[in-house]
């Protein structure tokens, strides 16, 4: 067994001892398939010692599972009436907590020193994409990410140019990391269901440019696709772009300024944004 608490009735116990339920608000859905948690095992292929950050981590279900397989985990948790419950199922020197807002603590709120080269998590739903771009853009020392997210999520990360699913996230995305990995993971492998179905995603940091042009290239991305029913250049010329340097920027790059933004490829945004340099609106 990986995780002695990922079953319904060890999962029961524990709320019950310590009189608390699942949070709604806070997207607590508690993983009982162990089956599961030995699959986010097998992909995060974690190295005896390494520091892995967990956000999320619960009653502890993937924490204990993560520790015996000889992590070390910081693990950030929003709901302060957990601690007591980690403190006793994940007691020991490997494993430290943070309590707070995931978004605010990471990573300044982490402790000094602390830089995790994996990011292993079953993460809430309302924070999860804004938290893994975050983690990319902010956490040089992470160099993958195994995160249980919704499905639609997950289909968002690995889509593809030119389908539904891709959009300005999966361009962001892109420009630090590439999917790995997937499995999906049906709602009743959770207590209480969600009404959803998630998936669990590898992403590999493999940056396609430096860490400066990416940060130029986000407000491109962003104005590309702020009306993704529109061509590329009035979206852009919309979000404050003038049209005399989208078009100058396009005919160097060889993008016809009719397509539309899902049409290209996260490469095709960072030529773009070089192209346009100090064109871009402050």
């Amino acid at each position: 067994m990986n995780s002695y608490l990922a079953t319904p009735s060890a999962t029961r116990g524990v709320l019950e001892r310590f009189g608390l339920a699942a949070k709604h608000r806070l997207g607590q859905n508690f993983l009982v398939n162990d089956a599961v948690i030995g699959r986010i095992l097998a992909l995060s292929e974690l190295m005896p010692g390494e520091l892995v950050l967990e956000v999320g981590p619960g009653i502890g279900t993937l924490s204990v599972a993560l520790l015996a397989a000889g992590a070390r985990v910081v693990a950030v948790e929003a709901d302060h009436a957990l601690e007591p419950v980690l403190a006793e199922t994940c007691a020991g020197e490997n494993f430290s907590l943070v309590l707070g807002d995931a978004l605010k603590v990471v990573p300044a709120g982490l402790p000094a020193g602390c830089e995790p080269s994996a990011f292993v998590s079953n993460l809430p739903y309302q924070v999860a994409a804004t938290l893994i771009l975050q983690v990319f853009e902010e956490m040089p020392s992470i160099t993958r990410a195994i995160v249980m997210v919704q499905a639609e999520v997950a289909d968002r990360i690995s889509a593809a140019p030119g389908t539904k699913a891709y959009g300005a996230y999966t361009a962001k995305l892109a420009l630090y990391g590439t999917v790995t990995g997937r499995f999906e993971v049906g709602s009743g492998n959770f207590m209480p269901p969600p009404r959803v179905d998630s998936a669990v995603v590898r992403i590999d940091r493999a940056p396609l440019c430096s860490a400066e042009l990416a940060r130029m290239a986000a407000p491109v991305i962003d104005a590309a696709f702020a009306q993704r029913r529109k061509t590329i250049r009035n979206s852009m010329s919309a979000s404050g772009f003038g049209k005399d340097a989208l078009d100058a920027a396009f005919a160097v790059c060889g993008i016809a300024p009719t397509v539309r933004a899902e049409t290209l490829t996260p490469e095709q945004f960072i030529e773009l944004s070089a192209a346009l340099g100090e064109a871009a609106p402050c």
